[in-house]
């Protein structure tokens, strides 16, 4: 299994929208950096967990945990012309952007803030924390993943 982290703006799309879809489960569409586009399409698989991460907002920090529930696969949002995803450059014959199912596992309690998460020595590696990383997608190591749980605290 691997980990992630999927940044996401709450006003955009929060983990409350994620709660709300039908079983709790939605695509996760809209990345437009290869990076990002290559974890998604290349890395991801279904089982996968990821902490669901609230960026550019009052107070970042991850809100919960999501697993995924479908690989990557071809992001139809691209070839819409009237949506605000859309590449001229992407077509079903031939896909730039993927996307994958995402299903809320569990909201925390209390969020794990950025100011928390940037305090816990055991994360001082972390690519969250480089400066400069701006990645809507991440891969978490397994010791990440347990420091960072055991920061969130009961249910």
């Amino acid at each position: 299994m691997n980990y992630w982290l999927m940044k996401t703006e709450p006003g955009c799309f929060g983990l409350h929208h994620l709660k709300a879809r039908p079983k709790r489960t939605e695509h996760w569409d809209g990345v437009r950096n290869y990076q990002a586009r290559n974890f998604l399409r290349d890395a991801m698989r279904k089982g996968d967990l990821a902490f669901f991460y609230h960026s550019s907002c009052a107070e970042p920090g991850i809100a919960g945990i999501v697993k995924i529930v479908r690989a990557g696969y071809p992001d139809h949002t691209a070839w819409n012309p009237d949506g605000e995803h859309f590449d001229p450059k992407s077509s079903p014959a031939n896909p730039i952007w993927y996307m994958v199912d995402v299903r809320l596992e569990r909201e925390f309690k209390h969020p794990v803030t950025l100011f928390a998460l940037k305090h816990n020595p055991a994360l001082k590696n972390m690519q969250l924390l480089a400066r400069g990383n701006r990645l809507s997608i991440l891969p978490v190591t397994k010791r990440e993943w347990d420091a960072i749980f055991k920061m969130v605290g009961p249910r």
